[in-house]
């Protein structure tokens, strides 16, 4: 099934071509200034807490948003829907088994679900697990069970303007000298992410899970791939690592699989329904594992999940194999991102996967990290549009023992394409507002937290502006566009 592909028109230009259809569609809201500046404001100038009715265009996340195929939808009306031995548990289990060549699948609700097993099933007070770069959920599990993150990545991880198509790599050089500094005892597993997303979602390269993996399975370390992003790193692996440009998708998958020992992922992602698990053909982890599911998931066959979600997920798996399909989001994310940085506009390069990133230090560079530029740009453009993204800077840290701030390595605001969901008109409005943004960037001001919890405060904290910067920021908008939206 194609889904897009490049196609150059005549008049010299390209950009990508939508290879789908759209069957059903939902109305969508864009309204008026003052009205997204209450909303905003409401949502204590947190994104997440914004509701959907005020919102025109989503890029808060890919998670549970992508579109459905056909197949999948149709999928869902043959569920199992039997509490135990279902027949759809058993075509999902099948499907894993045969495109990672795993033995063993345990389904979980999302994928902060299976970190939560991981956590209080392998991590004891003073371990540290090696990464490639930490997210969110998965540091904050790990620190709840008395563990710490290490981040081995390399340093063009951290260069926002830059050409090296694998910037989520792991340094092996950094993890023999973590394992040598704390021995094997206090690394109860190594973790790897596919299409690293809190810098950029940047992908691996597969010579680099190679080489990790043979690393850890010298010295008898698990190595466990988060696999919620994979759909977009196996697209880069076969575009952008020149021995796998004539394989295909299912052997680089099979391949990735087998550089690993546990896979997890939130189907949220991977799958394109809600969802989750954990896949393994290690009979010990999974007897470790096993245990944990019925008790806060759900039973062995369900975890947690819809069986109709468990149908579709099976489909979204198949369909995840074909590279018309897994370029789609790729695709739009260079294209908004080539497209931004023709204008000038600070963006993460090279284009990763899962959305278009803008750098906050380098947009808003008058604000100090203390008032939190990310997430007043991410307040700024929903006043400008109508666009909701994801503040994944300093708000996305969470302060030190002491109470001091910790401040991110980097200040993005993501803007989420999810697949199959927005127009190419539509990414072209978003452009035209983050360009109308940026000419006007020194009108912005920055935020401080009004409300702030201990744990994941980017969810729920509430925020407000330092000054009287919305207020400027909607004089000048109404200055330039008149009364219009």
């Amino acid at each position: 099934m194609k889904d897009i592909q490049e196609i150059k028109f005549y008049s010299g230009e390209a950009c990508p071509l939508e290879m789908h259809k759209v069957r059903i569609v939902q109305r969508l809201n864009l309204l008026p200034i003052e009205d997204r500046v209450k909303a905003v404001n409401g949502a204590g100038n947190n994104t997440f807490l914004l509701q959907n009715k005020d919102t025109y265009l989503d890029m808060l996340t890919d998670s549970g948003v992508n579109a459905m195929s056909d197949l999948q939808l149709s999928a869902m009306m043959v569920a199992d829907d039997s509490y135990a031995g279902s027949a759809t548990y058993e075509r999902l289990e099948e499907k894993l088994t045969e495109l990672f060549g795993t033995k063993y699948f345990l389904p979980a609700h999302q994928g902060r679900a299976c970190e939560h097993i991981f956590a209080k099933a392998y991590i004891k007070d003073g371990d540290v697990i090696p990464m490639n770069y930490h997210f969110t959920t998965t540091k904050a599990h790990i620190g709840l069970q008395g563990g710490k993150v290490l981040e081995l990545y390399y340093p063009e991880a951290l260069e926002v303007d830059s050409d090296h198509p694998f910037k989520g790599n792991m340094s092996p050089e950094r993890l023999l000298e973590t394992i040598a500094e704390y021995g094997v005892d206090r690394i109860p597993f190594v973790r790897m992410e596919a299409g690293t997303n809190l810098i950029g979602g940047q992908p691996f390269s597969l010579a680099n899970l190679k080489e990790v993996y043979a690393i850890c399975k010298a010295n008898k370390i698990p190595l466990i791939l988060d696999a919620s992003l994979l759909a977009d790193n196996l697209y880069f692996i076969k575009v952008r690592e020149a021995e796998y440009r004539d394989v295909g998708i299912r052997e680089i998958t099979r391949e990735v699989a087998d550089n690993t020992d546990i896979i997890y992922f939130s189907a949220r992602k991977l799958g394109h329904a809600r969802g989750g698990g954990i896949c393994t053909s290690d009979h010990d982890a999974y007897m470790r594992l096993r245990d944990l599911v019925p008790l806060f998931e759900g039973f062995l066959t369900y975890g947690g999940m819809s069986v109709r979600e468990i149908e579709a997920i099976t489909v979204g798996m198949e369909e995840t194999m074909d590279y018309y399909m897994i370029n789609q989001g790729p695709e739009f994310i260079k294209y908004m991102v080539d497209e931004l940085k023709k204008r000038g506009i600070p963006v993460i390069t090279p284009a990763g996967g899962l959305g278009c990133h803008l750098d906050a230090m380098r947009f808003l560079p008058h604000l100090p990290q203390s008032e939190y530029p990310a997430g007043a740009l991410g307040s700024a453009l929903f006043i400008a549009g109508g666009i909701r993204g994801m503040e994944r800077g300093t708000i996305s840290e969470e302060r030190e023992a002491d109470g001091s701030e910790h401040y991110s390595n980097m200040e993005l605001l993501r803007l989420a394409l999810p697949r199959r969901v927005f127009t190419l008109s539509q990414v072209n409005y978003a452009i035209d507002r983050i360009t109308w943004l940026y000419e006007n960037r020194d009108l912005v001001g920055g935020l401080k937290f009004t409300e702030e919890p201990k744990v994941l405060r980017f969810f729920v904290g509430r925020l407000a502006p330092v000054s009287d910067w919305q207020e400027k920021l909607v004089a000048k908008f109404k200055a330039d566009f008149g009364e219009s939206l």
